[in-house]
């Protein structure tokens, strides 16, 4: 029975959240000045303790829709499709609406979504009937299924249907897009 133990780990049960019913057990405690009257060393001492991180510069990248149009800084959701329209309830920036030609109509009225978070960029497929493909360079394309979600990198390029293809555009260290 020794045997069957060697990888078992033993955890003390996690404390009962306290009278405030406010679980502490993920509390980050910061230092103090000593004397009231001392400054305290830190560079965001007024800002209080969140879940949230620390403010990023936004629009740091950009897309294309279509390898002929100019490139739409990411400074809110990018919404892209053949009629797009924004959803019914807004959280945060409003999206820009970006529309193209579907002849064939591969393309969902609102298909594909872009968003900067952070430093990351994220591409969701917006529950499009034919789905998009993503090529990330270097890789095998990707097929996002309806309404699923991909961090992706600049280069990368999302086949959404009847020749539209949308390209993420790396950091400018300009501050201008291409």
């Amino acid at each position: 029975m020794g045997a069957d133990l060697d990888d078992t780990v033993l955890v003390p049960p996690r404390p009962a959240p306290s009278a405030s019913g406010v679980d502490t057990e993920d509390t980050v405690v910061t230092p103090r000045a000593s004397h009231p009257h001392d400054p305290v060393a830190e560079p965001d001492a007024g800002r209080a303790l969140t879940d949230e991180p620390a403010p990023v510069a936004r629009g740091s990248y950009s897309v294309r829709v279509g390898l002929a149009s100019e490139p739409i800084v990411l400074d809110a959701p990018v919404y892209v499709g053949r009629n797009p329209t924004p959803p019914r309830v807004i959280r945060g920036e409003v999206p820009r609406l970006v529309r193209v030609a579907s002849p064939g109509r591969e393309v969902s009225a609102t298909h594909l979504e872009v968003r900067q978070l952070g430093s990351s960029v994220i591409v969701t497929d917006l529950r499009s009937t034919n789905g998009s493909i993503v090529m990330v360079p270097g890789r095998a394309p990707i097929a996002l299924r309806q309404g699923e979600s991909m961090v992706v990198s600049p280069g990368t390029l999302v086949d959404i249907g009847d020749d539209t293809i949308v390209q993420i555009l790396p950091v400018h260290s300009s501050g201008r897009q291409p």
